[in-house]
């Protein structure tokens, strides 16, 4: 017989809002748990940092131990309101006390038709628009190419270098990064094209350039290789996630828009890890002034709970036949109550605003960190969306064991941090937009704590 460890679990926003370190990271108890863990759960699902969590609220994580960590990754810019939210949680148990599931497309339920409308108004653009619901970013990724191949007649998807749009096969093939996304896992879907993507940090040509530079050749890649006839969709990610927070070269996308105009061609726009207030403005493609065909919404939406969408153009989402979309579990109930109460709560108390004010707090010490340490090489993102990449002194060489180094030194301190990037070698920082200022500079300090003790 398994002995079960447990520990009360009171969370949410009541939980203090401070660092607390009561045994090492991970503790015995963690440790305990982690051993079940590896003798339970598949290898190839990762873990970050091996604790057992109990209890999160606000910009803190409880482990099993009664360690108090600081959160600076919001479950990869999941719950951007904080980890179950009085509002959030009671909307949930309220839902479930009605009912769990009936599935939308037998016995509908108002909650989706209020998360659709939601969508409706808050994505950008004044066009009448529809939205679909379904469960996970890569699920909704999936189902914003069969809408724009269904409604353009066409088969090429064009995405960008760096790209990473999920973990299904289709969304393997749209995804850059081999290792560890994609190694092994093929022969992955066909029609899928890659193109340069304007990264102003490594562009040849330097910053300044890049964005008309980039456009210049991901259009002429589009019109000579793959013929822009034959594109239903250019799919991108306004500010990229996975591939290091790369916030694309002045111009870039516009120019994209534009061409996708010209040629009859779908701008999509993948907001799942940008979206809900993450950036600064209600989703990225605001800051560059772009309206997109069809956005992707997954990540911010609920609160945590798995929820995503395709919100587009009225006449595009409506061409696809009726029984063309959806699944059993896509727009569950109980999940947009938790997204309806995420989105009020966003709303209500500033959150959008709160994350620009938050982001420029977060950019002067990221800033202020690079002024003192050659190893930093950019600087980059928007909002609380923003990271650091690191590089060997004096090069542009990526130094992805420094960025190991740095977020074991982390996490041993109590702060959950995150790595990403195409080649290993950027930290990003991604907190709660309900975190406290204070607990905010206590987790740069300890990340600044980190960076010094490895600097070469």
């Amino acid at each position: 017989m398994t002995d079960v460890i447990t520990t009360p679990t009171v969370g949410g926003p009541t939980l203090p809002q401070e660092r607390r370190l009561v045994t090492a990271i991970p503790g015995p108890r963690s440790l305990a748990l982690h051993a079940r863990r590896q003798a339970a759960v598949a290898s190839g699902v990762s873990s970050t940092l091996p604790i057992q969590v109990v209890a999160a609220g606000g910009g803190v994580l409880v482990d099993v131990d009664g360690n108090s960590l600081i959160d600076l990754g919001s479950g990869i810019a999941v719950v951007n309101v904080g980890n179950a939210d009085t509002e959030v949680a009671a909307a949930v148990a309220a839902q479930a006390a009605a009912f769990t599931h009936t599935c939308f497309m037998i016995t509908p339920y108002e909650g989706y038709v209020a998360v659709a409308e939601h969508l409706n108004r808050l994505t950008p653009g004044d066009h009448e628009k529809r939205s679909a619901l379904f469960n996970s970013g890569a699920e909704a990724v999936e189902n914003a190419v069969k809408i724009a191949r269904h409604a353009t007649g066409r088969s090429a998807v064009v995405v960008l270098d760096h790209a990473y749009h999920g973990r299904t096969n289709l969304t393997m093939a749209l995804t850059a990064k081999s290792m560890p996304y994609k190694a092994g896992f093929g022969p992955f879907a066909p029609e899928v094209y890659r193109v340069p993507m304007a990264y102003p940090y490594r562009w040849p040509g330097g910053p300044d350039a890049c964005g008309p530079e980039a456009a210049t050749q991901a259009i002429d890649h589009i019109r000579t290789e793959i013929g822009a006839d034959n594109v239903a969709a250019i799919l991108v990610e306004p500010i990229q996630g996975e591939g290091g927070f790369i916030v694309p070269g002045e111009g870039y996308l516009p120019a994209l828009v534009d061409f996708c105009r010209e040629h009859g061609i779908l701008f999509v726009a993948d907001e799942i890890q940008t979206g809900f207030g993450r950036t600064g403005h209600w989703f990225a493609s605001e800051h560059e002034g772009i309206v997109p065909d069809l956005v992707t919404t997954a990540k911010g939406i609920a609160g945590g709970l798995p929820l995503a969408g395709v919100t587009g153009r009225a006449a595009l989402m409506d061409a696809v036949h009726v029984g063309g979309l959806g699944g059993t579990y896509g727009g569950n109930p109980v999940a947009c109550a938790a997204a309806v109460a995420t989105i009020e709560l966003i709303e209500r108390d500033g959150l959008v605003e709160r994350a620009a004010t938050l982001g420029d707090v977060l950019r002067a010490r990221l800033e202020a960190l690079a002024a003192d340490d050659p190893g930093i090489g950019d600087v980059r993102g928007r909002g609380l969306m923003q990271a650091i990449e690191l590089v060997v002194p004096g090069s542009t060489s990526p130094d992805p064991a420094r960025v190991r180094a740095v977020l074991a030194a982390c996490h041993a301190a109590g702060v959950v941090t995150l790595g990403a990037g195409t080649y290993g070698n950027v930290i990003r920082f991604l907190p709660p937009l309900v975190i406290g200022e204070d607990l905010l500079h206590e987790g740069l300090t300890v990340v600044a704590d980190a960076l010094a003790a490895t600097r070469p």
